[in-house]
């Protein structure tokens, strides 16, 4: 489907690449005394992805790109960018993307040389989950700017740890995983036409803040511990230790060895409001529907005495997943929204009524009744059999490898849309020409509606991928190694990396601290 200048762009592969690790979903609820079929019932988990020691952000997504280029038999000084959309960048400054060229160099030097990905471009962007689809939308509009003389191929990568802390709310829905898609005109899988509905709204639903320590703290924890242990801590301890920081080596080669009394630290793990953000997720999907609806129609999409009802028209919808079951509980608000004034929704009203009205009381309490109330009549267009018809035909599909894998932050819409396909692959359906509703979104908060056509030759891309042949390949790891593993106590990887990148080492002094080194580990 062309694009604003008549060319046509979209995604003409995908490659994912995923822990071999994970932890069953049955185990983990035995673990925290979780009730397993709300779980598994309710939210649609069954597994979550769990990296190895040897693994994090950057090489899960080498690995994803390696793919790409062995199985396309791409020549890497061709590939003119190559952007990531991640939120769980190795560094403050430091793009992980140029972690991945470093490693992908090491790779493919030795048949294209030392400077493959030379003139390759190479960023990281960054809006939550939605960061990927964003490296995406930049990468078409740079890709449709070529032309038959100079043909421009274009890598976006996603690569995420959805980690949360031990015994948190959100703990159940980790996982993992990178991923990549290919860029360039004239795509084999998935056409993406140059109309985007969007929503931006600032919110605090999810998010990773710089968080303060003071040097008292530390102190005063390490003084709590050594008691914990059946130590004598004698009162007045803390206050003595502090007075005598100036002179001693932790001042002078510590983290406060400047004289800072707080320095900032990054953790993992979110600070999130899970209810608070569903909201936000409904709302910003919502309104994002409602722009690219409207733009459709300035565009010529559709006529706008005619039908209206995009989601009739789209064979599947893939939205972002941090969840199995997120997009089957949040969607009924845009599909109320799309078939409103139709004889279906007609029918749906007579079942269930009317939809609460806004409350003239704009209160603070007022409007929270309302949102509970909205909630509900959310849960009551889940139970209508149009509504289970609609989810089973256009949506249930995409969350198949999400029960199997967990949230994977940015990646996981297109894991949505690999589960998809390949899914339907085994049914045998017939998608040529197909229309696919595309909903992402980003904490903080932003949201993305597009669609893609489904290109005649898909079949053969989506045959190469055998994506629910390799989960059913990994290994389970006990209630001890995951522990481990999240704590980062656990000495050397699980599985002995072979076949794969590899972190190797961690720089820990001087101009080397912090430096990340990897090596390509040799079947």
């Amino acid at each position: 489907m062309p694009g604003s200048n008549g060319v046509i762009v979209g995604i003409d592969d995908i490659a994912i690449h995923f822990p071999r690790l994970y932890m069953d979903m049955k185990d983990f609820a035995d673990l925290r005394g979780a009730d397993y079929g709300k779980l598994n019932k309710g939210l649609g988990l069954e597994a979550m992805a769990i990296p190895d020691v040897h693994e994090d952000t950057a090489t899960m997504g080498a690995m994803a790109v390696m793919q790409l280029i062995d199985r396309n038999g791409l020549d890497p000084r061709e590939i003119g960018r190559m952007y990531l959309g991640t939120e769980s960048a190795l560094d403050g400054a430091k793009p992980t993307a140029t972690y991945i060229v470093d490693m992908l160099t090491q790779r493919y030097e030795e048949r294209f040389g030392s400077d493959c990905f030379q003139t390759c471009d190479v960023v990281d962007m960054t809006f939550a989950c939605i960061g990927a689809v964003d490296a995406l939308h930049t990468t078409l509009d740079w890709v449709a700017r070529s032309d038959e003389q100079e043909e421009r191929i274009g890598i976006v990568i996603f690569s995420d740890n959805a980690k949360y802390a031990l015994e948190s709310s959100g703990e159940y829905t980790q996982g993992a995983g990178g991923g990549a898609l290919l860029v360039r005109r004239n795509p084999r899988l998935l056409e993406i036409p140059d109309c985007i509905g969007v929503s931006t709204t600032p919110v605090h639903d999810f998010f990773k803040p710089r968080r303060e320590v003071t040097i008292r703290s530390v102190i005063s924890n390490v003084m709590q511990l050594a008691q914990e242990a059946g130590q004598t801590v004698k009162k007045g301890l803390v206050d003595r230790m502090i007075r005598h920081l100036p002179k001693s080596t932790v001042r002078k080669l510590g983290i406060f060895a400047h004289g800072e009394e707080k320095v900032s630290v990054h953790r993992d793990d979110p600070v999130f409001d899970g209810q608070f953000s569903n909201r936000c997720y409904q709302n910003a999907v919502r309104q994002a529907f409602h722009d690219f609806s409207k733009k459709a129609v300035r565009r010529g999409r559709m006529d706008p005495e005619m039908d209206l009802s995009f989601t009739e028209q789209w064979e599947r919808i893939i939205m972002h997943l941090p969840y199995a079951y997120q997009a089957k509980r949040m969607f009924p608000d845009v599909f109320r929204h799309d078939r409103e004034g139709t004889p279906m929704w007609d029918n749906i009203v007579s079942e269930i009524g009317e939809m609460p009205a806004e409350p003239n009381d704009k209160s603070e309490a007022a409007m929270d009744a309302w949102e509970v109330e909205k909630d509900r009549y959310r849960r009551l267009i889940s139970k209508t059999p149009q509504y289970a018809e609609f989810h089973a035909s256009r949506i249930e599909k995409g969350q198949r490898a999400s029960s199997l894998i967990g949230n994977q932050y940015t990646g996981s819409i297109f894991l949505a849309l690999m589960s998809t396909f390949e899914s339907d692959l085994e049914d045998n359906a017939n998608l040529d020409d197909a229309m696919f509703g595309m909903c992402g979104y980003g904490s903080g908060a932003k949201a993305k509606v597009f669609e893609g056509k489904v290109n005649h030759r898909w079949r053969e891309v989506v045959a190469r991928w055998h994506l629910f042949e390799r989960l059913a390949g990994r290994v389970a790891i006990d209630e001890i190694t995951y522990e481990n593993l999240h704590k980062g106590t656990q000495d050397s990887s699980v599985i002995e990396p072979k076949g794969e990148f590899a972190l190797v080492e961690i720089g820990d002094e001087g101009v080397d601290e912090g430096a990340r080194r990897y090596r390509w580990i040799k079947s």
